[in-house]
């Protein structure tokens, strides 16, 4: 697992400049470029222009304003970017340059209160938040090979989404963007027609459907109607020649119907472009709800087998993500995915001495702390 968050110490000085900061190794950049960068480095001699040092280890004082790096994030690395915030100095990683999972949270407001949500729902005011990624859009590296926005519900901010994809696009023309997204929002047309207008080339909104029966999937996400919306926000998307993903995550109340989801899909939804089976992050909700949901991987992998089989001999796009390779059969691993996100990504004691450790997509940190399946067991 690796930290994103943390509190610099203030060595000296007391000037902390506001929005993203790109952070650099090299301290030998130029003053006019200088000024926009943070340098990491412990040289006690260093002359600088850069307005932020930050040590990994306290050092003789120069005429800047310079931090200490708390242990949590002693991973921070040139090109990486942070936010300060210029009262707590808590600090927050907003892009890893060496991962190629980067997601930019947008919002923590929903319109769904998922039973397994990893990410509960604020009422709050977080707007800050949209001009931040604004900013932060602007510096990304422009042969970024893809990134992510997630929240909460990122369309909640109506028009103001579709500028700030307009914005990625302007930037990051040639990047890979995923969206994961409810989809309701896009039942309304003419704000369909506005996301495609925007016309990335390489755009995909995740949007989850968990039951092929409307009761339960509005169950699911605590939200009557949210069934047909999402189904009209897809088609009004296909029909602008949208991609769209699919995303069921599996746990007690959607394995039941998993096999009559995975048909109406194929029956309803075949042009969708990506269908993802995904395993339950132990975070959130799930652990509030955890009796209504958990189940033992083990004891669903040959239904699993059958969906991705099912999917796959409709000629859809399947990937099963977020499993481990002891509890999943052979014939599902053409669509197995290493999926979860390098930062938290973690292994359990069982697995050290696996022989196909480097090919098991592991687990949640979150699960390792909290719950998983005692059928864990290394190949030998």
């Amino acid at each position: 697992m690796i930290n994103l968050y943390g509190k610099l110490s203030l060595i000296s000085g007391s000037e902390v400049p506001k929005g993203p900061l790109t952070l650099t190794t090299d301290p030998n950049l130029p003053e006019a470029i200088a000024k926009n960068y943070g340098l990491i480095s412990d040289d006690e001699n260093i002359k600088t222009n850069f307005k932020v040092v930050l040590r990994k280890k306290t050092t003789k004082q120069i005429n800047t304003t310079e931090f200490l790096i708390p242990q949590e994030l002693n991973h921070l690395e040139d090109g990486d970017i942070i936010s300060i915030n210029p009262k707590t100095f808590f600090t927050r990683v907003l892009f890893r340059s060496k991962s190629k999972q980067n997601s930019i949270l947008l919002t923590e407001r929903c319109n769904h209160y998922c039973l397994m949500c990893s990410q509960p729902p604020k009422e709050i005011d977080d707007s800050w938040i949209l001009s931040e990624t604004k900013e932060l859009i602007k510096i990304l590296p422009n042969n970024l090979s893809e990134i992510g926005f997630t929240g909460g519900e990122p369309t909640l901010y109506g028009d103001d989404f579709i500028d700030l994809m307009r914005l990625t696009k302007s930037y990051l023309p040639n990047t890979s963007i995923h969206i994961l997204t409810n989809g309701r929002a896009f039942k309304d047309i003419d704000f369909t027609r506005k996301y495609a207008e925007i016309q990335h080339a390489d755009m995909v909104l995740g949007i989850p459907i968990y039951s092929d029966d409307p009761v339960r999937h509005d169950y699911v996400v605590q939200s009557p109607g949210a069934f047909s919306e999402t189904l009209k926000g897809i088609l009004n998307l296909k029909s602008l020649g949208q991609k769209v993903e699919i995303r069921i995550v599996i746990h007690k109340q959607t394995i039941d119907r998993l096999l009559e989801l995975c048909e109406f899909l194929a029956r309803n939804l075949l042009f969708v472009d990506h269908v993802a089976l995904m395993g339950l992050e132990m975070i959130g909700f799930t652990r509030a709800n955890i009796d209504d949901l958990w189940i033992d991987p083990l004891e669903y992998k040959d239904k699993l087998s059958q969906a991705v089989l099912l999917l796959k001999n409709y000629r859809m796009n399947v990937s099963v993500y977020n499993h481990q390779r002891c509890l999943v059969n052979d014939d599902v691993m053409f669509a197995y995915r290493k999926s979860i996100s390098d930062w938290k990504n973690e292994y359990a004691p069982e697995c050290l001495d696996c022989k196909k450790i480097y090919e098991c997509g592991g687990f949640f940190s979150s699960g390792i702390k909290y719950k998983y399946s005692p059928s864990i067991k290394a190949f030998t």
